[in-house]
């Protein structure tokens, strides 16, 4: 088999050169990583839990009408998905205060906001992510005022959605992180959904103990990490076909 390229390799993720033009193929690592990367491990199975997890929730937007880079699921660890122009934009959406919203204000952990809040983070490891403004997104042309009209609009939409779907397994969506890129098909440019929509970019909580069920585990050292991600599939009825017994999956095919 020809050796695929190599486009792109993140904290969680790799990305290689689609079968088509216009197309990649993402690759879900094992790979944890926390505080900015300073923190790493390695959580066996997490590849293909947040590789399904992803793939169902994406195709729930989809229902919905929420557009997506995501085209189909190709194995238990790899998707093929649509490339796009990312924007340098983390989208966080905060329901219950958490993180670093509680540290930053000084709210107890677990209050609920009075409404839903939309922070922006400048995609930049090297400066640790910093908070930004509309003001700075406009101003340095990393998004115009309409590519933000469409961000806000699609990230409400998307939170509404989720937090709906999560609360029937369960499970409160504190906060949640998204990425969104430009989709060019035929000189028409929209804005979509893309990255990924797991527990390593979601806070969930039980609805009923608030016992932590995502990467808040590793972060924080609480143990069974494996094991709470294996929780939020088998609450979305999609624990791979192997079950528990061989979440490794194949090797990563080049």
């Amino acid at each position: 088999m020809a050796r695929r390229r190599q486009v792109y390799e993140g904290k969680a993720k790799i990305l290689f050169e689609g079968p088509e033009p216009g197309t990649l193929v993402q690759y879900f690592k094992d790979d944890a990583t926390a505080q900015n990367g300073q923190k790493k491990g390695v959580i066996t199975g997490k590849g293909v839990l947040n590789n399904r997890i992803s793939e169902y929730l994406m195709l729930k937007l989809a229902e919905v009408g929420i557009p997506t880079h995501f085209v189909r699921r190709l194995n238990m660890r790899e998707q093929l998905i649509r490339e796009v122009e990312i924007i340098p934009l983390e989208i966080v959406v905060r329901n219950i205060a958490a993180g670093s919203l509680a540290t930053r204000l000084g709210i107890p952990e677990g209050t609920r906001l009075p409404r839903s809040i939309i922070e922006y983070y400048y995609k930049n490891d090297a400066l640790n992510d910093p908070m930004v403004s509309e003001e700075h997104i406009t101003a340095f042309g990393w998004a115009d005022p309409h590519d933000m009209d469409d961000i806000v609009a699609l990230t409400l939409r998307i939170n509404d959605f989720l937090s709906g779907l999560f609360l029937g397994v369960g499970i409160s969506l504190v906060d949640f992180k998204l990425e969104f890129g430009r989709l060019w098909e035929e000189e028409e440019m929209r804005i979509v959904l893309a990255d990924e929509v797991s527990p390593d970019n979601c806070r969930l909580w039980d609805t009923k103990t608030s016992e932590k069920m995502d990467k808040d585990r590793f972060r924080r050292d609480l143990g069974q990490v494996a094991e709470a991600y294996q929780e939020v599939a088998k609450r979305l009825g999609i624990m791979p076909e192997a079950g528990l017994r061989d979440l490794k999956g194949p090797e990563m095919m080049q």
